[in-house]
Formats: C-alpha cells, sequence, structure tokens
C-alpha cells in the first residue's frame, strides 16, 4: 500500500468520531492498552505533558512545544482531529511524521487491529506513542480527543496534567452539567502527578480539588500565580501585559494567538512552565517569550484565527461550541467593519441553536455543508438561516462558498469561517 491507500483503508476499516460521532467513541481503556502492549508499550518510554479541557487544550499544546523546542528539546506533539492530513497528529518540532513510518505501522499491525478491533482514534494514540518513543523525544505534548477519564490517551503517566478550560461540548458523552463534564476532564490528575488548572468555574472549581485530593496530587490554579491584560490587539497579533504575582515582577509577551480568550490558556502555559523548571527543565525567559511569539512558526499550527485572504479579509476558526463562539463573536465585534459575513457549517449532533443565539442579528450569513456523515443538511441549514434576516443561501462546498461570497461582498466585509473542525480541514487554501 501507498500512503493515501493507507489512511484509506484506515478510514473504511475503523470506526471514526467524525463520520459516526459517539457511534465510534469506546468508553474503556481496553483497547488501547492491548495496542500497546502489542507494541511494548512505546508510552513508558518519553516524558509527557497531558493536557484536557473544552477549549484551549490545542492552543495550550503548541504554545508548551514551541517553548520546548525553543529551550532546544526534541519535542513531540500529538493533537486531533487533523485538518488536512493524517500525519499532522503526529509532529516532532514542528515537523509532521513520515508517511513511511504510517505506512510501516500499519501494515505491521493488521493482525492486531483485526484481532481487538480499535478505533480510529485509538490507533492514532498507539500510532503516536509507538512515533514517539522511537524518536526517542526528549519530552511529548499530548493533547486529550475528547473527555479525558476514558480518552486513549490517558494510558500515559505524565511529569504534568493541565486541565484549561471547561464548557458544555459533547454533553451526549460527558455528561450535561459543568461538574459532571469537569469530572470527566478530571481523570487526566494522576496520583502525585501536579496538575494546573488554566480557568474554572464555581461548579469545578471542588470537583478539580477534591480529585487531587483523592490522587495526592498539587494542584495549581493559574491566576493564583499570574494577571495578564491585553495591552493592544490587531487582527494577527496580540501585545500582553503580564504580572508575575508570585515573583512580583511585570513584562510583556506578544501572541501571534490572537484573542482574549488566550489569556486564560497563557496563564496556565506560564504556570505550567514555572512547574517545569522545578522539575530540571531549562526554560529560559527568551525562551518563553520566543516561543508564544512564535507558536505558529515552530508547530505549524493552522485554523486557528487564520487568516486566509486580505482583499476581503477572510478568516477561519476552528472554535465550534458556544464558550468557543462567544469569544469569537467578541473578537470580530472589535473589528471596524461595516458589516460581518458568516459563512458556518456544523455537525448534526451538537445543540446548534446555543451558537445560533449568539450570532449578531444584523451580519449577513451562508452556510455550507461539508463532506461526512455528521454534516448538518441543507434543509437543516436552510432552516437555522430564515432565523436572520440577512440569510443569503446554503453551499454544498466551502471553497466554492469563499469564491463566490469573496465576490460579492463589499472591500470592508471581514468574511468569518467557521462552525466546525471539518468544514475548516476543506479549505483549499488553508
Amino acid at each position: 500500500m501507498n500512503y493515501q491507500e493507507t489512511i484509506d483503508l484506515l478510514y473504511s476499516k475503523l470506526p471514526s468520531f467524525q463520520n459516526l460521532g459517539k457511534k465510534a467513541i469506546k468508553p474503556k481503556l481496553t483497547n488501547i492498552i492491548a495496542l500497546c502492549e502489542h507494541l511494548g508499550n512505546p508510552q513508558n518510554n518519553f516524558k509527557a505533558i497531558h493536557i484536557a479541557g473544552t477549549n484551549g487544550k490545542g492552543s495550550t499544546s503548541h504554545l508548551i512545544s514551541s517553548i520546548l523546542q525553543e529551550s532546544g528539546l526534541k519535542v513531540g506533539l500529538y493533537t486531533s482531529p487533523h485538518l488536512k492530513d493524517f500525519s499532522e497528529r503526529f509532529r516532532i518540532n514542528g515537523q509532521k511524521a513520515d508517511e513511511g513510518f504510517i505506512i510501516k505501522f500499519v501494515k505491521d499491525n493488521l493482525e492486531i487491529f483485526e484481532k481487538i478491533k480499535p478505533s480510529f482514534f485509538e490507533v492514532s494514540v498507539a500510532l503516536a506513542f509507538k512515533y514517539f518513543s522511537d524518536q526517542k523525544v526528549d519530552i511529548a505534548v499530548v493533547e486529550v480527543g475528547l473527555g479525558g477519564r476514558f480518552d486513549s490517551t490517558n494510558i500515559i503517566k505524565p511529569i504534568l496534567s493541565i486541565i484549561t478550560n471547561i464548557g458544555y461540548d459533547h454533553q451526549d458523552v460527558l455528561g450535561d452539567t459543568l461538574d459532571k463534564i469537569a469530572f470527566e476532564k478530571a481523570g487526566i490528575i494522576k496520583n502525585k502527578i501536579p496538575v494546573v488548572v488554566s480557568e474554572y468555574h464555581s461548579e469545578t472549581h471542588e470537583v478539580f480539588k477534591n480529585e487531587a485530593n483523592v490522587k495526592e496530587s498539587e494542584i495549581y490554579f493559574s491566576e493564583d500565580f499570574y494577571r495578564i491584560s491585553v495591552k493592544s490587539e490587531t487582527l494577527t497579533n496580540l501585545s500582553l501585559k503580564v504580572k508575575d504575582l508570585k515573583a512580583n515582577v511585570e513584562y510583556e509577551l506578544a501572541s501571534q494567538l490572537v484573542g482574549n480568550y488566550q489569556i486564560k490558556n497563557i496563564q496556565g502555559v506560564l504556570t505550567s512552565i514555572n512547574i517545569l523548571k522545578t522539575l530540571d527543565f531549562n526554560i529560559s525567559q527568551n525562551n518563553i517569550v520566543d516561543g508564544i511569539q512564535k507558536v505558529i512558526i515552530n508547530t505549524e499550527l493552522k485554523g486557528r484565527w487564520q487568516i486566509l485572504n486580505t482583499d476581503p479579509i477572510s478568516i477561519c476558526d476552528t472554535g465550534h461550541n458556544e464558550n468557543a463562539f462567544t469569544e469569537i463573536i467578541k473578537k470580530l465585534q472589535q473589528v471596524n467593519a461595516e458589516n460581518i459575513v458568516f459563512l458556518l457549517g456544523f455537525v448534526k449532533d451538537k445543540d446548534v441553536n446555543k451558537i445560533v443565539n449568539l450570532l449578531p442579528k444584523n451580519s449577513i450569513y451562508y452556510f455550507s455543508t461539508f463532506n461526512s456523515n455528521r454534516s448538518l443538511n441543507s434543509e437543516n441549514l436552510e432552516n437555522i438561516g430564515t432565523k436572520f434576516k440577512n440569510f443569503k443561501g446554503v453551499f454544498s462546498d466551502v471553497n466554492h462558498a469563499i469564491e463566490s461570497i469573496s465576490k460579492e461582498i463589499k472591500k470592508d466585509n471581514i468574511l468569518y469561517i467557521g462552525g466546525s473542525t471539518y468544514l475548516i480541514a476543506e479549505i483549499n487554501n488553508l
């Protein structure tokens, strides 16, 4: 098999969340344990940082990876889902996994796949662990796929756990209240392993404290250590004022990741870096400053407030739940544009009404389906569109939509594309 045939085989043989949603999830660790035992337990051969959260875990993972790269380490980074290519899930110092490794991994392990029938995600996690082990990374930053307690990544024993944010998402899997969702995310807290909480609510604070007490783990709430405010912000840059509350010093940071919501993420990152320093990681202030300023360059992060075009200004973002859209709309409303034009697509197993209710009523709206069984269909998107007086129509292809809309809208409009990671993944010039 060549590379594309290998990936096609994985999608055809293994249940994937992209196509099946909840049905693809196996809420046990049995399969990943069996897979990794078959591989010689590669997850035990490298140090790891484990990151969970509703929003912010992707940004946090990339920020920490970038800082560690700047400190001279060989850093593995596992994230999901991928946008364009499966190999994006497995990076070492920003470079995607070698296609030859993926081909060989699948070929060598087809027999065990047939035997235990793992999910697509379980195979990708096992592949990540094997790749990082074989490549002898100094440390791996491992992002949870969904939840935490029964997520396949949760068989690692990290040196640090991080929980970024708790919000309402995947409630059919994780629970319908913030404390239930927090309990699932807190499942990544390990015995006597420190945990950083970047952000919490009154409903989640005690959940995290109790779980940390049970596990005899030191817990660090990042707002007790840092205060961060915005100095200035543009579409592409975020300048921040930082106060280190313990050292009583102030300094400035510039971030390639923009939006006020990055404040909480960066608070958690800075707190985490301080803990890593106590674990004998040699990380300088310059490493921190450069790592945050060059996060997109260092890790090749895509799809986070990414500028696609400048005439008209076109932005895409993978934020896809109520919390994310609250922050996205705040950011958009800071921009001096006569009208914001939205091009949105959604998965059908999400409570879209919560997002729709947040959207500004006077903006212009287009919708698009995407190539997945989980895509909300044209008829449902039409029904959503009727809630807006400036609803213009539904497309079946996001690239055709972008091309058509870009020709129609005014120069001082901003086109925002989002609603689903899978919609963003189909943009050609990402």
